[in-house]
C-alpha cells in the first residue's frame, strides 16, 4: 500500500469515536490523535446556554484542532508514520452551522477556510451512527460533568446534521472511502467480535490500496 494511512473516526457525541480510534491505534500500532474536549473552558457553559457561548466554544475547538493537525502533520504524516484520529476537522462546520447565527457562521467560515488551507486530508474515514437512545445511554455511562446538561433535542438534531454532512462528504470526495457502522448493532467496546468485524473491514480497505495517493493537502 502506497502513502501513509491517515484514518479519522467520526460521528455524533457519545457514539464511541475515541474508544474505537484507540482500539484501532492499538491494533495497527498507529499514532493516536485525540481531540481536546474537557480542556475547553466554554463547553460546560455552552451546554447550559448554547446561544450565548457557541461562538467562543467553536473558536476554541477550531484553533486547537488546527494546532493538533499541524503537529500531527509535521511529526507523523510527513515522516510516513500512520495516524488514526477520533475526529475530522470538518466536524467544526457541523457544530458551528447548528449553533451560530448566520452572521457569526459566515465569519467563522472565513476563519475555518483560512486555517484549514493546506492541511492534510484523511484517506479513510470511519463513520459511526447510533440512535438517540444509545447516544444518551453512552453519554450517561461515561459520566462527563460537562455533558450532563446536553439537550436530547440538540443531540437528535446533531445526529441529523452528521448524516447530512457525511452524505455530502462522500459526494464531494468520491476517492476517499467512508466505512459506516451502526452503534446500535455493534458494541465494539464490550464485544471483541464486533471490534474484530470493524478491524477486518478497515484492514480490507487499507489492503485495497486506498491510500496509494498518500495524504492530500486539502481539507
Amino acid at each position: 500500500m502506497g502513502g501513509t494511512p491517515f484514518i479519522t473516526v467520526e460521528g455524533p457525541i457519545g457514539v464511541g469515536k475515541t474508544s474505537l480510534a484507540k482500539a484501532i491505534s492499538e491494533h495497527f500500532q498507529f499514532a493516536l490523535l485525540k481531540e481536546i474536549v474537557d480542556e475547553n473552558p466554554f463547553l460546560g457553559k455552552f451546554y447550559e446556554n448554547i446561544e450565548e457561548w457557541s461562538f467562543q466554544t467553536e473558536m476554541f475547538f477550531l484553533c486547537n484542532r488546527y494546532k493538533q493537525l499541524n503537529d500531527i502533520n509535521a511529526h507523523y504524516l510527513k515522516k510516513k508514520k500512520p495516524v488514526v484520529a477520533d475526529y475530522h476537522i470538518f466536524k467544526n462546520l457541523i457544530f458551528a452551522q447548528r449553533t451560530l447565527s448566520n452572521q457569526e457562521y459566515q465569519k467563522y467560515l472565513k476563519i475555518y477556510q483560512i486555517l484549514t488551507e493546506g492541511m492534510p486530508k484523511p484517506n479513510v474515514i470511519i463513520y459511526l451512527r447510533a440512535s438517540l437512545e444509545t447516544l444518551l445511554k453512552r453519554i450517561k455511562i461515561r459520566g462527563r460533568e460537562i455533558e450532563k446538561n446536553i439537550s436530547p433535542l440538540y443531540l437528535e438534531q446533531l445526529s441529523i446534521d452528521y448524516e447530512n454532512a457525511i452524505n455530502s462528504f462522500e459526494k464531494q470526495n468520491p476517492g476517499i472511502p467512508v466505512l459506516q457502522f451502526n452503534g446500535d448493532e455493534l458494541d465494539f467496546v464490550n464485544n471483541p467480535d464486533d471490534l474484530n468485524y470493524i478491524i477486518e473491514k478497515l484492514s480490507a480497505t487499507l489492503k485495497k490500496g486506498v491510500c496509494e495517493h498518500g495524504t492530500s493537502n486539502e481539507i
